[in-house]
């Protein structure tokens, strides 16, 4: 099958992997142009291009597909895509408004040749459309979650799914590791779909049930002690890596990496015990014990190491 795929990150990465093993024909990449990255904030290519290239792929990545904005650069791209004659164009975490010329491209794989566009999306829709799903449902508490492949439409993850699976969120799932479940359990199920693409079926999502996860903002990392220890526990994996959780100790921002809920009473922020088992500081409601902690300049440590470099003591408070 011809497909053009677009996409940015490691998520998108492992989607655009399984379709090359799987024999598919991968006519060109779209993706984000190179970041500055690292200490020498040396311009990185994607996860995705790097992938292509090291494929030979074609990969372009341009600013925008917009007509409007774009131009004749735009017009051009456009006409690119028209060329191929591709069955169907796959996108997963591109980071990029596709405009509905775009969406109407590829010659479609049902018989209608409706379903041009096929959408990687992480999470069980309608329940977290937008830029931040994963993060969102670990933060919220969900106890699942999962993948929908889904037909692209002008709306913002409002088109008709094509299949859905899911699993339960893990006690102890950050977004680093729920991100590689859902990566690997996306590639799977567009392979299947592919597979089998007499049998597609499109399922309008249904109206009730539809929230959206915003886009995660480094404030939101700041810890609010006065929150329950449950919900403050489910921040800080939701934060893991980005944007991390962080408090106060005087002047030194402290991010704490890892942390469990452990009975405990005393003013929202106050160190009740530190110790190399953990630092436990009073919330709304119970306590975190926090295990891994990191100062600024210094990498992660396990709490023993953290209090041999920057002790903490009962009675301090984080703010």
């Amino acid at each position: 099958m011809k497909i053009i795929f677009a996409g940015t990150p490691p998520l998108a990465a492992t989607v655009l992997d399984a379709l090359i093993k799987a024999g598919h024909e991968i006519a060109l990449v779209l993706s984000q142009p190179d970041r500055p990255s690292g200490r020498g904030m040396k311009l990185t290519p994607s996860p995705v291009k790097a992938l292509a290239i090291e494929h030979g792929i074609e990969v372009i990545t341009p600013m925008t597909l917009s007509l409007k904005k774009g131009g004749e650069e735009a017009i051009a791209i456009h006409e690119q895509l028209k060329a191929i004659n591709a069955d169907v164009m796959v996108v997963a975490a591109y980071g990029m408004i596709l405009p509905q010329a775009v969406l109407d491209i590829p010659k479609g794989l049902d018989k209608n040749n409706a379903i041009k566009c096929i959408n990687v999306h992480a999470s069980l829709l309608p329940r977290w459309r937008g830029a931040a799903p994963i993060t969102r449902a670990i933060e919220h508490g969900d106890p699942l979650f999962g993948v929908t492949l889904m037909k692209m439409e002008a709306g913002l993850d409002t088109g008709p799914m094509l299949m859905q699976e899911s699993f339960p969120i893990a006690p102890n799932e950050t977004t680093i590791s729920l991100t590689e479940r859902v990566a690997q359990l996306g590639a799977t199920m567009m392979v299947k779909l592919l597979a089998s693409t007499d049998a597609i079926q499109a399922i309008e999502q249904p109206e009730e049930g539809v929230t959206y996860a915003e886009k995660i903002h480094k404030e939101e990392g700041q810890i609010n002690f006065s929150l329950p220890a449950n919900v403050i526990e489910r921040k800080i994996r939701a934060f893991t890596p980005f944007p991390s959780s962080f408090a106060k100790h005087g002047d030194i921002v402290i991010k704490i990496w890892q942390a469990d809920i452990v009975d405990g009473n005393g003013q929202p922020g106050e160190i009740l015990l530190a110790d190399k088992n953990g630092v436990v500081i009073a919330c709304g409601d119970k306590a975190i014990r926090a295990t891994v902690l990191q100062r600024p300049g210094k990498p992660k440590m396990p709490v023993a190491s953290f209090l041999q470099g920057y002790p903490l003591a009962k009675g301090d408070f984080f703010q």
